[in-house]
């Protein structure tokens, strides 16, 4: 134990399927080789963190477990061994791993109860994550909008610009307008000649999408979107980013694509226990269904690149931001973006205190 232990506040998940708690006087671990401290400035919340604390994810056997897996803050101390980032610098943290160690998890203490976390965690003011984890925050990208960085944007645009590759003169479709969603309409958007179409159910989304750029949105709560989709692409689209995370979404995503070439990509992962129906016969004419990890995103590379389309006004990131919430409640911020209330919530740590 040190004699004079670094203390945080954070939220942690004793249980699932009932709210994170807020504790202050949580004892960090003592950094070992590959690890790294960082003050948080920012964390961000998706559907991810959303599924493990209602339980959706199946059993959790890490509990009590700190989650959170991006945010952006500054290094305070670096364990053996690290050489990617240093004391005082600006950090996006990630779960996609990157170049450094990969260090693994660690264990917090509150009294006599361990807390467990993974490589990276981010719902508290002081976290240990490995190096591998951590990505410098380019200059020009403040600390809010750089919290997606750290998933949002590599896995929704790297979705798009790393794997999929749409040329001019095809279509894409882009089926919820999430933090993933968005990122992935505002990288196709990047590309000439790409049409998108945006689909959500949330009327402020498809309004943003519109202003943001997108050549069409649909309703999908009072439009036909199959019908919809096939006027729009000439029998339908060439591409499509599923981006809601339910079996049915990504089965209509899967049917909005044309034969003869059609490709359906998702990241995201619906209920524990969940499967998806397909007809077989539309793989043989051609369909295509893949599934993406993190947008096949190199945070060291697509970090920087990110960064450049951001700072040229290609990327208005900020306005995706549009949940913002102390650290008390964060559970709060959990309920609106279950609810669909908020494309993506930010947790400010920058006002919370450490005990």
């Amino acid at each position: 134990m040190s004699a004079h232990p670094v203390l945080a506040r954070a939220a942690v998940l004793y249980r699932t399927g009932e709210p994170l708690v807020v504790e202050s006087g949580i004892e960090l671990p003592v950094l070992g080789r590959g690890q790294v401290r960082v003050r948080v400035a920012y964390a961000g919340l998706c559907h991810s963190q959303l599924m493990e604390v209602r339980g959706r994810r199946g059993p959790d056997p890490w509990l009590p477990h700190l989650l959170g897996h991006e945010a952006t803050g500054r290094v305070e101390a670096v364990g053996e061994g690290v050489a990617k980032v240093a004391p005082g610098q600006r950090v996006v943290l990630g779960w996609i791993r990157g170049a450094g160690i990969e260090a693994g998890g660690c264990q917090y203490r509150k009294g006599d109860v361990l807390i467990n976390s993974g490589a990276v965690t981010a719902f508290g003011t002081r976290v240990v994550v490995s190096e591998n984890r951590c990505t410098p925050l380019p200059d020009g990208v403040p600390d809010d909008v750089g919290v997606l960085f750290g998933c949002a944007l590599p896995t929704g645009a790297g979705m798009v610009l790393n794997t999929l590759q749409p040329e001019a003169g095809t279509t894409l479709v882009v089926l919820g307008l999430g933090g993933i969603g968005m990122s992935a309409m505002l990288a196709a958007l990047t590309i000439p000649g790409v049409t998108v179409i945006a689909v959500d159910v949330e009327a402020h989304k498809l309004a943003l999408a519109r202003e943001l750029g997108a050549h069409s949105v649909l309703d999908a709560a009072t439009q036909d979107v199959r019908a919809q989709v096939r006027a729009l692409s000439d029998g339908g689209a060439h591409y499509c980013v599923e981006a809601v995370g339910t079996v049915d979404s990504i089965e209509l995503g899967f049917e909005l694509v044309r034969r003869g070439g059609g490709r359906l990509l998702f990241a995201s992962h619906p209920q524990a226990g969940s499967t998806i129906r397909i007809d077989p016969y539309e793989l043989i004419c051609g369909k295509r269904i893949e599934g993406s990890w993190g947008g096949a995103s190199a945070p060291d590379q697509d970090v920087p690149r990110f960064a450049d389309w951001y700072r040229s006004g290609h990327m208005p990131l900020e306005r995706l931001l549009d949940g913002r919430y102390p650290l008390d409640r964060i559970n709060e911020a959990l309920d609106d973006l279950e609810a669909r209330r908020i494309v993506r919530a930010l947790v400010d740590m920058q006002g919370a205190h450490d005990a």
